[in-house]
């Protein structure tokens, strides 16, 4: 993935063990792509998923919230 500068971060309700992604933002108005990583793997690869997909997932996820 080639994606200037992406600042990663990590959900606050990730204090689960260390099973957690992290997501750049950042770029999705310039790139229309939020790269998602494995945080134990941050030098590994990343996921880049169309910014209105990672939008949709978040909608769900909040919508399904127990």
């Amino acid at each position: 993935m080639t994606i200037d500068s992406p600042r990663w971060f990590t959900s606050s309700h990730s204090n689960n063990g260390g099973d957690c992604v992290e997501v750049a933002l950042n770029v999705a108005a310039s790139y229309g792509v939020v790269p998602v990583r494995d945080t134990k793997n941050p030098d590994g690869p990343a996921l880049s998923l169309p910014a209105r997909a990672w939008s949709a997932f978040i909608a769900l996820a909040k919508d399904t919230q127990l």
